[in-house]
């Protein structure tokens, strides 16, 4: 062996580099790649084989629901056809070689999923001008029109710091959005409480509170009167209270998690027993909300009051073994960064979680908008949810630290005793969700990608009394938000008490239709009768204010 100057004969081999401890073993990559190559070939030479003004077979198809290459522009060119079925195939490996990779099972494995899915979707061709045929389509058609408008959809967009998802100009919270007829009849730092004015003749007596989620605004239960769920069950005969969050500034950035349920349910359903003369009354909680609710409601056990005859959760975890796609956003450095940074004081900007929001839906929630508003430059069309959508809220870095933590990090509120809550000015207390033991009804749904449901039904076990749970069908907002008017979708029902929610679903009926009257009637047991409709909103006490929607809700986080 010859030496070269300045080395030794003793010097070391250079060794190959090391395969990252995530790429599957070398025979899984070489059989992988073997494919890919072949399959590419066959691409190819179907390709080459096509007669001028044909279309060729298709070698590889989108993913069923997968709309980014339905436009006639990709199959009229041979040159773009190719380039969406190569995408296809890369994207098909790229995810074969996620699955094949050296990584157990859990939150690593479903994170590498999650970063291949990221990257496959943002390097679709219908993404870039250039291998867009679309662009070029719509530019010849409008004269080069479209390329200026989308490149001031692009700069307006720019400004807001958001894509924009709807046409915005055609929704305003208060004029047809969020327009229940109601009252706000009390008010502090975290929340305005909102009384609805009643639609019928006779109410039940026990009023019902709802709380929805802290990390948005809480009209996507009050939308438009079509498709309101507080509407619903004003006209079900109910005296409705609804919690509307206060939408965080920089100086409300010291508030906690247990100002939230002190101030917030706690403060509600006192106000709501005052107003109504009751010693309970029925409770709501939607995703985080069901989460805050369930935690005062063991808060007010604890300190030995009761005031819920029964309670409603929507799409809520309770127990956080499986937090979803949110979860992989979750770790330990990830956790001690938000308490550094804001575990003592300030805000996490809503437009930071929406981004996050966004991204488990990249193609429906960012792409689309991509192609469509500055490739194409067209105006998104009106639509509720979506304005809703973009509408964000800031959180308190207290409250943010606390809850990531304690929940999505260490999973405590499942174990009885472990945590610890309440101001100090009210009493902390040891909660246990075993003594909420209130009759409670169970919504899921099946596709949520926020709260998987079978993480969901888990809570069955973690409450102290009898429940109900029914699985609706789609996602995390549409599956809730399902007017009984409208009657789509289906849900599914079971009166098995199963602890598996696998066992609990293959014997589980399929019912069509809306699951809201399902739970309407379900409710009716828990009234505590009738009386004649209140003739006028609050109390002596709590004397109506501002109109609903109240001002809170209006207030924007840009």
């Amino acid at each position: 062996m010859s030496a070269t100057p300045g080395s030794s004969d003793s010097t070391p081999p250079v060794q190959p580099a090391a395969v990252p401890n995530w790429m599957p073993n070398n025979e899984q990559a070489a059989a992988l790649q073997k494919e890919w190559l072949q399959r590419h070939a066959e691409l190819w030479q179907a390709m080459l084989q096509t007669k001028p003004g044909e279309p060729a077979a298709p070698q590889v198809r989108p993913e069923a629901g997968d709309r980014r290459f339905d436009h006639p522009a990709w199959a009229e060119s041979p040159v773009y056809d190719y380039v969406r079925q190569a995408y296809l195939l890369n994207a098909g490996y790229l995810k074969q070689l996620a699955e094949a990779a050296s990584v157990p099972e859990g939150l690593a494995r479903n994170r590498l999923r999650f970063a291949t899915r990221q990257y496959v979707d943002a390097m679709a061709p219908s993404n870039f001008a250039a291998s867009n045929p679309e662009f070029i389509k719509t530019a010849l058609e409008t004269q080069g029109e479209s390329i200026t408008r989308g490149i001031q959809n692009l700069i307006g967009d720019l400004h807001k710091g958001r894509i924009t998802m709807t046409d915005e100009a055609q929704f305003e919270v208060g004029r047809n959005l969020a327009i229940t007829p109601g009252a706000v009849v009390f008010e502090n730092e975290v929340m305005q409480l909102i009384q609805y004015s009643p639609l019928t003749e006779k109410v039940a007596k026990r009023p019902f509170v709802m709380v929805p989620p802290c990390i948005n605004k809480y009209y996507i239960l009050d939308l438009q009167p079509e498709n309101s769920f507080v509407r619903y069950a004003v006209e079900q005969g109910h005296t409705v209270f609804l919690v509307s969050w206060r939408n965080v500034r920089p100086e409300q950035g010291h508030l906690t998690w247990d100002d939230y349920l002190d101030h917030g349910p706690l403060t509600a359903f006192e106000v709501a027993r005052e107003i109504c003369g009751t010693e309970q009354v029925n409770a709501l909680g939607f995703c985080v909300g069901g989460t805050i609710v369930s935690s005062a409601l063991a808060v007010a056990k604890a300190r030995g009051d009761d005031p819920a005859a029964s309670l409603t959760l929507l799409t809520t975890l309770l127990d956080f073994s499986d937090s979803g796609e949110i979860g992989y956003f979750v770790d330990e450095a990830a956790v001690v960064a938000r308490e550094q940074s804001l575990g003592r004081g300030g805000i996490l900007p809503g437009r930071e979680l929406s981004s996050v929001f966004s991204s488990l839906r990249a193609n429906d929630l960012i792409w689309q908008y991509v192609v469509g508003n500055y490739l194409k430059g067209n105006k998104p069309t009106p639509f509720d949810l979506l304005y809703w959508n973009s509408d964000s809220t800031n959180l308190p870095g207290p409250f943010l630290a606390w809850y990531l933590r304690n929940l999505y990090l260490e999973n405590n509120l499942r174990v009885p005793g472990k945590l610890e809550m309440g101001t100090a000015k009210e009493g902390r207390v040891k909660v246990d969700l075993g003594r909420v033991d209130m009759p409670v009804f169970i919504l899921a749904t099946r596709e949520d990608h926020i709260v998987p449901w079978k993480t969901s039904y888990l809570g069955r076990g973690l409450l102290g009394g009898k429940t109900t749970f029914v699985l609706g069908a789609s996602g995390h907002i549409a599956g809730v938000i399902n007017p009984a008017a409208k009657n789509k979708r289906s849900h599914w029902i079971n009166e098995a008490e199963t602890a598996n929610p696998e066992e609990w679903f293959d014997t589980a009926t399929e019912v069509k239709g809306s699951w809201w009257p399902r739970w309407a009637e379900w409710l009716k047991a828990y009234t505590d009768g009738e009386v004649a409709a209140r003739g006028r909103l609050g109390s002596a006490t709590y004397a109506p204010g501002e109109p609903a929607p109240g001002r809170y809700v209006k207030e924007r986080a840009e």
